[in-house]
């Protein structure tokens, strides 16, 4: 997918905060077909919610089956609603979140951890039943190495933090990140 331009990305984001609006209002939200073709494409995409700086709510998919802004709609309201670390969103926190969208390129399974480059790739290790992800951008404002950041997203599959050495599966993908600026 190509890059998105700066009036695509705020189509994006204006998506994402109407979907969390219309789900605070017990509504789901059914946006107009952009007029943005980069928007139409289909493409994965992670919603990143934020209040206060602190993680809020996180939902994504890596499935690319249908337009770009459908899927920022659902992982926005998941994002809110269905994150099972967090609460549901309540309204009195609506105006203080601040939204972050990760458009992503396919995954590639990789043959060694090597390949992984912090500040370009992020995460998927599969191993078994277990699964996990982390973003790019992760590893970047966490401050870790590429071993650091392996541990990690095993540790979110649910697995010892170094089963990326013996036997689990690993891939990268790229991501697009942009984000409002004071909600």
């Amino acid at each position: 997918m190509a890059r998105l331009d700066d009036e695509a990305r705020n189509e994006l984001l204006t998506i994402a905060r109407q979907s969390i609006r219309e789900g605070l209002r017990g509504r789901r939200y059914v946006p107009p077909v952009p007029r943005r073709p980069s928007l139409r494409e289909p493409a994965g995409a992670f919603v990143t919610l934020h209040e206060a700086g602190a993680l809020r709510g996180c939902i994504g998919t890596f499935q690319a089956d249908r337009p770009l802004y459908r899927n920022v709609v659902e992982m926005a309201r998941a994002a809110a609603f269905e994150d099972p670390r967090f609460p549901p969103l309540r309204p009195d926190e609506f105006d203080r979140i601040d939204l972050e969208i990760s458009v992503l390129t396919p995954m590639r399974r990789v043959e060694s951890p090597q390949e992984v480059e912090v500040g370009r790739h992020g995460v998927y290790i599969v191993h078994g039943p277990h699964r996990g992800v982390l973003l790019p951008q992760v590893a970047v404002e966490q401050g870790w190495d590429r071993e650091t950041f392996l541990d990690h997203t095993c540790l979110k599959a649910g697995l010892p933090q170094k089963a990326w050495r013996s036997g689990a599966e690993i891939y990268v993908f790229e991501a697009e990140v942009f984000g409002e600026e004071g909600g």
